[in-house]
């Protein structure tokens, strides 16, 4: 897209009345040229051929910086942006060891081995890398993908065969590490790790596979293997910090990118309200993509079933999303859609289709029928090979737009886009950047691409909107996770004993707790103690003790009743909100009723419907402290406190809701078993004649602590690599264990995920942040965009935005210190 196309296109989006007031923050980041290197003397003379027969003559800065580090058996972490090359930086080393036996029969033999957190990027690395070490000729890189999907007879070609193997951290977890004796070959000459887009491994997911790849060392240490390891990141803050947590030794960040940067266009863009320009309200000129479909639902609609009468109803994200994507597809802009859930990606795949469809029929234009047949949905749940056939199908150019989830922020070849559009905060700064990096990666020109980022209605979202400079003009969040968690590390010492006895003195590689937690496995008779160290002697599979997803258990089947056809997969943590009994699922644009959610057998039954509701869950939760860790004292008596509780948070029930006003139209219990969660939490205690001096009314006091506590779950994603959804909340007019108000955030993963302690770490600013968005909110009574939740289990009642100001007044005091 030419120079100053993302102008016209913006202008063009922002034409119609309903819409001038949407952009609130336009910048252009101008292009920049690349610096070059100079290939290291060690390179396979053959990989310098191919390579410059594709016009690659010289590497930039950061790939011969990383991959002289890496050849020097040099841990490295290499962070910069989208589409900088990344994967040139470790395929000079790599290949060029895989190959070295060829042109020196006296060179050691070599294996490596590629992490990816997806089996969707492993699999287009393997067309790359296989691409790649094919036109150089380099035989003895045997490029093989080991993943779920791997057949038998193929898996055993890969463990006798493969010098480079291709897997994520869940087969390695389960198929590898667990039969490392089929793999001591590859093992004996491991010479390289390579662990892509690692600034995914976040939260207890980075917990899990910093534990693997403790294990993975362990393991190569056995076979008399010392590999290197080379990290490639999105650009995040100490990136060799995050990178030395993850692997469990030292590692030397490379953060000069010498890339070129396509020059883009970004837009901040909020949705206007669901009004007639002359404000009369008729939903007949309501705007956007609120006729393209259903209405998104709770998860992607904060207001829905929770709004306040005299407060403005903004246009949802999902539906913003839909009627923008119409709009360029229409005018041949190719473009990428992340979207905040897999429900919101269907929902806007078939919004765009649908407003497509229908103004061809309305202005007799074939042509934009045919081009909304060329707009399809992505997201995980899909099987592989529906995957494959998009991913193709948008690189071909035969599919002109996709809306995804995050699934193709990674580092998937997706190029050449003209726009992307992100529809709803997507969790962190690293995120977002990695969204708007897949918009111009082959253009040149200053401002050639679109990138725009559609708010919801939700506090964080307007926030970032209204104050681009705490994503523009911020730094990027380091990756938080906590490898010491243990309720992560204890079934990982379980695995690794059953793979080889924890020698004593060995286990100083899982972290200096680990030695106390072995001790308590022996004594519970899990682990056998011996002079010589620790063995599993259990007949279970020790492997089955952990989900590395944090997912809480088996994937459950989404399954038709008619047909027997398997239509996805939804995780077990999700499945009390997502497939209960009478739940509306969309799968591919299509919407299914759920007949049974059952429990046991992880299977969910649907049917084919397209109902006119949608269905919102509804929760009760308890929590009771277990331990505190650490506790402050604030101003006037108030303790800022950070340690493990328990919440126990059960689904009772369902509501049914009208898909285009959102009233309810019945309600119905659920009869699901509780869920209970060990986890960190931090809390604020706020004594009660604190509370009485600052004049909050008794009677309003629970509506103030309810809607502090979802203004701060809102805005703590800006201090920590999390998103509202990976952390809880709960408050009290007056806690058993505490005897005083008080508002807890927790961590959604067992045994925490390092969130609340970010929080409580960073807690002054945290406050201050919070007090800011209530404070510039514009509505009366509160709404989505400050203390309304789109996740609530008691409806967002009570709520009170006003007294919740005075409240986070008492705390503001010492957050300005």
């Amino acid at each position: 897209m030419r120079a100053g196309r993302a102008e016209e296109l913006l202008a063009d989006l922002s034409a119609p009345p309903t819409r001038r007031t949407c952009l609130t923050h336009l910048e252009r980041r101008p292009a920049r040229a690349g610096r070059r290197g100079e290939f290291p003397e060690w390179v396979d003379p053959r990989l310098l051929h191919h390579l410059a027969e594709r016009g690659i003559t010289a590497p930039w800065i950061h790939q011969e910086q990383a991959a002289r580090l890496a050849h020097a058996g040099r841990h490295a972490v290499l962070a910069t942006a989208t589409a900088s090359g990344k994967s040139l930086a470790y395929l000079l080393p790599v290949l060029t060891s895989l190959g070295a036996r060829e042109l020196d029969i006296e060179a050691p033999r070599a294996t490596a081995l590629y992490l990816a957190p997806t089996k969707a990027l492993a699999g287009d690395q393997l067309t790359n890398i296989t691409a790649m070490a094919d036109g150089a000729g380099i035989r003895d890189a045997r490029v093989a993908l080991y993943d779920g999907d791997t057949p038998a007879e193929q898996r055993r070609w890969v463990r006798r065969h493969g010098t480079m193997v291709l897997t994520n951290p869940d087969m390695l977890h389960f198929g590898i590490l667990p039969g490392h004796e089929q793999w001591a070959h590859f093992f004996r000459a491991l010479r390289y790790v390579v662990i892509d887009e690692c600034h995914s491994y976040r939260g207890v997911f980075g917990s899990h596979v910093a534990m693997v790849l403790r294990r993975l060392r362990r393991i190569a240490a056995h076979y008399r293997a010392s590999p290197t390891f080379v990290l490639a990141s999105a650009t995040t803050a100490h990136p060799e910090l995050s990178a030395a947590r993850l692997i469990g030794e030292d590692v030397t960040a490379v953060t000069e990118d010498g890339s070129p940067r396509a020059g883009v266009t970004i837009g901040l863009w909020e949705p206007g309200t669901r009004t007639r320009v002359d404000g009369r309200g008729d939903p007949a000129h309501w705007t956007g993509g609120d006729r393209a479909g259903p209405s998104d639902g709770a998860e992607e609609d904060p207001s829905a079933g929770a709004r306040r009468s005299e407060d403005p109803l903004r246009r949802s994200a999902t539906s913003e999303a839909a009627a923008l994507l119409a709009d360029l597809v229409e005018r041949g802009v190719q473009t990428l859609v992340f979207a905040r859930s897999r429900r919101g990606a269907e929902l806007v795949s078939s919004g765009a289709r649908r407003l497509l469809t229908q103004k061809a029929e309305h202005t007799a234009a074939p042509a934009l029928a045919a081009r909304a047949e060329r707009i399809a949905a992505y997201r995980g749940g899909y099987l592989a090979r529906e995957r494959r056939e998009l991913e193709d199908a948008l690189r071909s150019g035969e599919l002109t737009a996709l809306a995804s989830t995050n699934a193709l922020e990674l580092g998937i070849d997706i190029a050449g886009l003209d726009a992307v559009v992100v529809a709803g905060w997507p969790g962190t700064r690293a995120s977002l950047w990695q969204q708007f990096g897949r918009a111009g990666r082959k253009q040149d020109a200053d401002g050639g691409a679109l990138a725009l980022f559609v708010a919801r209605e939700d506090p964080l979202d307007t926030y970032v909107v209204h104050h681009p400079e705490t994503v523009l003009g911020a730094e990027v969040e380091a990756a938080v996770f906590d490898p010491a968690n243990p309720y992560v590390m204890t079934p990982h010492l379980c695995a690794a004993a059953s793979e080889l006895a924890i020698r004593d003195g060995e286990e100083g590689i899982f972290g200096p707790t680990a030695r106390e937690l072995l001790t308590t496995l022996a004594a519970r008779g899990v682990l056998r103690q011996r002079e010589t160290g620790w063995y599993w002697t259990l007949s279970e599979s020790a492997h089955e003790l952990t989900d590395l997803r944090g997912s809480g258990g088996e994937p459950v089947r989404i399954v038709e009743r008619s047909s027997g056809a398997l239509l996805g997969t939804v995780d077990a943590a999700s499945a009390h909100t997502q497939v209960h009994d009478g739940a509306v699922y969309l799968h591919q644009g299509a919407s299914y009723v759920v007949d049974h959610l059952d429990v046991e057998q992880a299977v969910a039954f649907v049917h084919r419907e397209d109902p006119l509701h949608t269905t919102h869950p509804q929760s009760a939760s308890t929590l009771r402290i277990r331990q505190v860790d650490r506790e402050v004292e604030w101003e006037q008596g108030i303790r800022l406190c950070f340690g493990t509780v328990d919440v126990t948070d059960q689904v009772t029930g369902y509501q049914v809701r009208d898909v285009f006003t959102q009233a309810v139209l019945a309600q119905h219990p659920l009869d699901l078993p509780p869920r209970t969660l060990t986890t960190k939490a931090v809390w604020w205690v706020i004594p009660q004649e604190t509370a009485d001096a600052a004049e909050i009314p008794g009677e309003e006091l629970p509506g103030a602590l309810h809607a502090a506590e979802h203004a701060a779950i809102s805005m703590l994603p800006l201090l920590a690599t999390c998103d509202r959804w990976d952390i809880g909340g709960l408050s009290a007019a007056q806690h058993e264990d505490t005897g005083a108000p008080t508002i807890f955030v927790y961590d959604g993963a067992p045994g925490g995920a390092g969130f609340a302690e970010r929080g409580a770490d960073d807690a002054a600013a945290w406050v201050r942040a919070t007090a800011d968005m209530i404070g510039d909110c514009p509505c009366e009574s509160g709404c989505p965009a400050c203390v309304v939740s789109p996740k609530c289990g008691n409806g967002n009642e009570p709520l009170s935005k006003r007294q919740a100001e005075r409240l986070l007044a008492l705390l503001r005091p010492r957050a300005e210190h």
